[in-house]
């Protein structure tokens, strides 16, 4: 007989394996108390429930592909189908004893603390106050270069690793009216290794920090960026206006907004977490240094947008350059 550890073992084993969405299986349910209307289908002695299709369709966002008439039905068996495979892998792999396996029961318990610790992330984030429409648009007004002034770039760059010196005479080459050429072969002539190349970026696919800085550029201008690590010379071979309007734009503003306050307030929970709890490292990792990263959920793109030849501009623009705050 399975002890109580062991069989609630076997359940978060079937939580871990559904691919459509984290948290959820359904191993060897047997409720026979469970009205047969709310049984989609019968596995062998398992049962597959239509609370957990409806689960699977809203944590994926599935639902709202199904939206229509016509295709809520394909889209709900197609879920149904996929916890049948499912289910009957799960069975097979407890046939086999895999749910006793070292290495299943290590990523078993990894799944229960991340299920865990996105539930108490959840429970934090969703009691925040929702960003106001005045908030987001006094973000459009502020980051004019987002929207009402985005441009579409065409941007080529000389990338090398950060040498002493090197920064000032490009900059001083830059300033006596050198070419991009002029840089190149000052590079070989010094032996020094760089790459180059060049690419169509939109505003949003520049870093915030460095986006006021280019967007004052004129085509045909060069800058020297500099950090620890690299120098990259960047020239302006070309921009097209790509505007995104107001109304467009503020839902997905909103939505930003939320999610970087969300981000912070994860942030502060943590340090003050921290600072209450009693943590000690251990065995090689007792003299190195501690770094901290942030909660998964905080790392959030800029809410703007990219244009797409196959869709209007402001739609593919929101659709696409906002598609990391979803």
């Amino acid at each position: 007989m399975l002890s109580i550890q062991t069989a609630r073992q076997k359940l978060i084993f079937s939580i871990l394996l559904l691919p459509l969405a984290l948290g959820l299986a359904a191993c060897g349910s047997k409720e026979a108390e469970k009205p047969a209307s709310q049984v989609a289908a019968k596995v062998n002695s398992g049962e597959i429930s239509v609370h957990l299709i409806n689960y699977v369709l809203t944590r994926t966002g599935a639902d709202a592909s199904a939206s229509t008439p016509e295709m809520a039905p394909k889209i709900r068996r197609q879920v149904l189908d996929r916890l049948v495979d499912q289910e009957l892998a799960v069975e097979q792999a407890v046939e086999k004893k895999l749910d006793r396996s070292p290495d299943v029961l290590m990523a078993v318990d990894a799944a229960r603390r991340e299920i865990l610790a996105r539930a108490y992330f959840e429970q934090i984030t969703g009691a925040l106050a929702k960003p106001t429409t005045e908030e987001a648009r006094k973000y459009y007004n502020e980051h004019p270069q987002l929207f009402a002034e985005r441009r579409i770039y065409n941007i080529q760059e000389i990338m090398l690793p950060a040498t002493a010196g090197v920064a000032e005479q490009l900059g001083e080459m830059l300033n006596a009216g050198k070419s991009m050429d002029d840089v190149v072969n000052w590079l070989k002539s010094k032996d020094i290794k760089f790459s180059g190349g060049s690419a169509t970026r939109p505003a949003e696919q520049i870093p915030l920090e460095l986006l006021p800085k280019i967007h004052t550029l004129k085509v045909g201008q060069i800058m020297v960026i500099t950090n620890p690590q690299a120098v990259t010379v960047m020239r302006i071979a070309a921009a097209q206006s790509a505007p995104v309007n107001e109304d467009a734009a503020l839902p997905r503003i909103q939505q930003f907004l939320g999610n970087q306050r969300a981000a912070e307030a994860l942030k502060q929970e943590l340090k003050q977490l921290k600072t209450k709890a009693k943590i000690t490292y251990m065995g090689e990792f007792a003299n190195t240094e501690n770094s901290s990263a942030a909660p998964q959920a905080a790392a959030l793109p800029p809410p703007a947008a990219d244009a797409s030849a196959s869709k209007p501009a402001t739609d593919a623009a929101l659709e696409k350059g906002i598609a990391g705050l979803k």
